[in-house]
């Protein structure tokens, strides 16, 4: 059965960002829904941006494919570099199938229409970005590319996992590398403005891929640094690094490109607006918060949650499926929020003073089923509604905190 999004496109068509949610991560039925949502914007309403809760310089090797300027020849070896866990969080058979679409997309274009871009928000690269800043030195400016080896050498005492760090720098006494990284970026700025100056050329897409890949080492080292330590600091640095991404992206694309609109994929718990949520009674914020601070009407969050039945880690017979459904987190004006029972519809209630309503069921259990992790024959509910799950929150939380101590988020 085909659901009928058409009122949920309506209400996208003056938006620059649709950031879209799930309720967990790997899910089938969240994440194939959400991508015949992003088609139809791209078609229909001219995004050209796609950007991921995923690491940056492993999204960026399928903004390459898609683009046609990669050596892949396939959905599936432009993927590879998604190795961290959870690999099959982006390594799905649904995002194949999404990335061959968009690769069909682009060269189906004509010649001066923008292509479609795939872009990773997330900052977990530690090592891989490191490589990407010195590898781009190395063709540019060889001496400049052994003062950065030597800056981030610092990391070397720690060995190749950041939770090694982590913990030694963020409360075990051991000196950081926060200077040294701080000076590469600043290092690599000044190298671009001389070179600008100098012959009035850059590969500009390049030189803003290795700058974020410097920035991303910046703001993982003093995220990496907070993570062991109570509190929302780590969370906030965090989210506020992946809407600076968005943000940055943005204005390059403008600068060197043209306008865009950009549709956001993440979890719920990301693309819901804090404000409204335990989230915000926490100190914490998120990207859907920031967008909405940000760019006001010009931000659409929408979310997917489920209603009913049951979630199981394989195919089993005689058992009914869970259900997914998506919801749009109203203007702060709506005053209302609801959560969704496991085996019941949703229920509404006031919040708490007059907080914005928004977004997010924090379900963050997953399965490890390459093929997607809840791999059911649910169907999808066909209305739209407004159906954040506190009890889902409360429930995440206490899962999030337990995985924060060992150095990793929820979501």
């Amino acid at each position: 059965m085909s659901i009928d999004y058409d009122p949920l496109l309506q209400r996208t068509s003056d938006a620059r960002f649709v950031l879209v949610g799930e309720a967990s991560h790997g899910t089938h039925e969240f994440y194939r829904e959400r991508a015949e949502n992003t088609k139809r914007l791209i078609a229909e309403q001219g995004f050209t941006v796609v950007a991921v809760e995923g690491d940056w310089p492993d999204a960026y090797r399928v903004n390459l494919y898609v683009r046609g300027a990669s050596g892949d020849g396939t959905p599936e070896e432009a993927l590879a570099d998604f190795r961290r866990f959870p690999a099959w969080m982006w390594l799905n058979t649904d995002v194949v199938e999404f990335v061959a679409w968009l690769r069909e997309w682009n060269d189906a274009l004509p010649p001066e229409a923008p292509k479609v871009g795939f872009y990773g928000l997330d900052l977990y690269s530690l090592h891989t970005s490191m490589e990407a800043v010195v590898a781009y030195l190395d063709e540019v400016d060889p001496e400049a590319a052994r003062r950065a080896r030597d800056r981030y050498a610092c990391f070397d005492h720690f060995g190749p996992d950041p939770q090694v760090y982590a913990y030694e720098a963020g409360i075990g006494g051991a000196e950081p590398c926060e200077q040294q990284v701080v000076e590469q970026l600043v290092e690599l700025r000044n190298i671009a403005a001389q070179q600008a100056g100098r012959d009035g050329w850059l590969d500009e897409d390049r030189l803003f891929y290795t700058e974020q890949n410097a920035r991303l080492v910046v703001n993982a080292e003093e995220y990496d640094r907070a993570v062991f330590r109570a509190g929302a600091e780590s969370w906030n640095l965090r989210d506020g690094h992946m809407a600076e991404t968005l943000d940055a992206l943005v204005t390059h694309l403008y600068r060197t490109h043209c306008p865009t609109k950009v549709a956001v994929w993440a979890h719920n718990s990301h693309v819901g607006d804090a404000r409204a949520t335990q989230l915000g009674d926490a100190g914490e914020l998120n990207i859907g918060q920031l967008t909405r601070e940000r760019h006001g009407r010009d931000a659409f969050l929408v979310g997917f949650t489920t209603y009913t039945g049951y979630r199981h880690r394989r195919i089993r017979l005689g058992r009914a499926p869970r259900s997914a459904s998506a919801f749009a987190a109203p203007s702060a004006a709506a005053g209302r929020s609801c959560s969704t029972r496991r085996t019941s519809r949703a229920s509404c209630s006031r919040p708490k003073g007059s907080k914005d309503h928004a977004s997010s069921a924090r379900s963050e259990s997953s399965t490890g089923l390459r093929r997607s992790a809840s791999r059911t024959t649910s169907r999808p509910a066909s209305r739209i509604s407004s159906t954040p799950s506190s009890t889902s929150t409360r429930r995440a939380r206490s899962s999030r905190s337990s995985l924060r101590a060992n150095g990793r988020p929820a979501s």
